[in-house]
């Protein structure tokens, strides 16, 4: 018998992500790191929408919001010239912007909401080996002074980019670096640029190519910013697969130290659109821009997320945030599988959704990198028009339209408009509830572990036989999903409050902004299934309870 259901290997953002969703879906879990103790290193700061919505529906999106800073925008110079501004604004159904929040802070805040379910950070402890069993993994953890064989059920590896976990699971990590070296530092700067705006300057050469280069990034502080910049005359170092910002200024077999306040400010002066003078020096580092990409999630009972599954070009933002969603993806499948309630090939649908994500991801970041020189680099992708690059980066196009958990699109269904099986489920508000004075958001109902089943009435369905058959799909969907389900009947703003009875169930909720209609374009009587990561599972017109049973029964036993 095991001695624990999962073991997380890292506690960085990924696995502190792993760790407490397992936790909140009721699954027990150990997490260990090598660090007696965090690292207080800015590393990786931006923060993308898609991130905040995960946050949101953990239970934890506060306290980021108290702490970070929102990302307004970015102020390009080239050859010391204005170029066009990049706007960070989002449509105004996305419930959250762009933001930046200095790593140390973002797991800080992971840890308490870990700690809030029982669990602690188990530091000062390396995981020496691991060995898979068909019914069980054997690892051996180093703690202080002594040494511990544990047994667990699934390993989860989010170790970075030298995971031991990966290595154990034969997995590959092909990749490649870039021979150019960069500096980095976490300073304060006493311009009077825009609050809340990065800066991108960038100085080219007679053939236009990039031969030097500065990006400021505002952090929460008084004029703070995390500063990058080419380091000059430095030859690529470390061919072991390093991710972009894994070797610090402490680290023994890192790339020498960073930049002073001096190396800092010489290149202020030559690239800075304004006299300025760089003080408070936090932390500075020397890295290069790695990219590599695992072959597979899984191995048996062992399994890859974040760095250690991906790395890729800092630009845009995009390494944590992946390894977030790796991890927001994972942990409920995960604790369907331990607890027993899960189809037989549900952990297969890991590295099927989220092996192609980190592919485009990476393969982006690369192309961005190479054309770095470019004012808009780090947008978008080939063929992206502007709105469609901004939520390319802020992460709201991923979507799993080839899962085998997703209702494949009937080929007699007319769906003009609104989210398809696999889409991202969007927020809307305006939603009122019998209990409740106040509008709700969509993302209120979709705050919990379980999947949510949305069933929408028109005129047809919100009472009689109509709304007898919507009910009858809310039980059978609750029974199939083992009570891992809850319903809602979605009435349109047209339909008279008073024409079902109040206290029935499934309980009901209003549109009466019209806001869902609007973001869902809903037909009477169709159901809407939600999976406990906020996509749309499918799409079910007119909803029938053998469909949505013959569908749950993908996901669960």
């Amino acid at each position: 018998m095991a001695d624990v259901d999962v073991l997380v290997v890292g506690a960085g953002p990924v696995g502190l992500t792993v760790a407490a969703e397992l936790r909140r879906h009721g699954v027990e879990c150990r997490i260990v790191d090598r660090l007696a103790a965090p690292e207080p290193y800015a590393k990786a700061i931006g923060v993308q929408p898609r991130t905040l919505e995960v946050w949101d529906a953990m239970g934890m999106v506060r306290g980021v919001l108290d702490n970070a800073v929102p990302h307004l925008g970015q102020l390009v110079y080239i050859d010391g010239k204005p170029a066009p501004q990049v706007g960070l604004t989002l449509p105004p159904e996305i419930p959250y912007p762009f933001a930046t929040l200095p790593q140390y802070a973002t797991e800080r805040l992971l840890a308490e909401h870990l700690a809030r379910f029982g669990t602690e950070v188990e530091r000062a402890t390396e995981v020496r080996s691991v060995e898979m069993h068909p019914d069980e993994v054997e690892a051996v953890l180093a703690h202080e002074g002594r040494i511990e064989r544990l047994r667990a059920r699934y390993v989860v590896g989010c170790d970075g980019a030298h995971s031991v976990v990966r290595k154990a699971a034969g997995l590959t990590f092909e990749g490649d670096a870039f021979p150019q070296q960069f500096m980095i530092g976490d300073v304060e700067l006493d311009w009077d640029l825009p609050a809340g705006h990065s800066m991108r300057a960038v100085n080219l050469d007679e053939n236009g190519e990039m031969d030097d280069m500065l990006v400021c990034i505002p952090m929460p502080g008084v004029r703070r910013y995390w500063l990058s910049t080419l380091r000059p005359g430095a030859q690529a170092g470390g061919a072991d697969g390093s991710s972009a910002l894994d070797r610090t200024v402490d680290d023994p077999v890192g790339y020498g130290h960073g930049p002073d306040l001096g190396q800092i400010q010489a290149v202020l002066d030559r690239l800075s659109p304004e006299v300025t003078t760089a003080s408070t020096l936090r932390w500075s580092s020397a890295f290069r821009v790695s990219h590599r990409l695992v072959d597979r999630y899984r191995n048996g009972r062992l399994f890859v997320a974040g760095d250690a599954a991906h790395i890729n070009p800092p630009i845009g933002g995009q390494g944590l945030n992946t390894g977030v969603q790796d991890a927001f993806n994972l942990a409920w499948k995960l604790a369907l599988t331990v607890r027993g309630l899960a189809a037989d090939d549900l952990l297969d649908s890991y590295h099927a959704e989220r092996h192609p994500v980190a592919q485009e991801v990476v393969s982006r970041t690369v192309r961005h990198a190479r054309a770095v020189g470019h004012a808009r680099s780090g947008l978008g992708s080939k063929g992206d028009d502007a709105e469609a690059a901004l939520l390319r980066q802020a992460q709201l196009l991923v979507a799993y339209p080839d899962s085998p958990l997703v209702q494949p699109q009937a080929t007699d269904d007319t769906l003009v408009a609104g989210p398809v099986s696999g889409d991202r489920a969007p927020d809307c508000c305006g939603l009122l509830s019998d209990l409740a004075t106040y509008p709700r958001r969509l993302f209120d109902l979709l705050r919990t572990p379980r999947h949510v089943l949305l069933l929408f009435a028109g005129a047809e369905h919100a009472s009689g036989d109509g709304a007898a058959r919507l009910e009858a799909c809310a039980a059978e969907a609750q029974r199939t999903a083992h009570g891992l389900l809850d319903a809602y009947l979605v009435t349109a703003a047209e339909v008279p409050e008073g024409i079902r009875p109040v206290g029935l169930r499934p309980p009901r909720v209003r549109d009466v902004a019209g806001e869902f209609c609007a973001a869902y374009a809903p037909r009477d009587g169709e159901a809407f299934l939600i999976r406990p990561d906020g996509y749309l599972s499918g799409r079910f017109a007119p909803a029938v309870p053998e469909r949505l049973v013959a569908h749950l029964r993908r996901t669960f036993a």
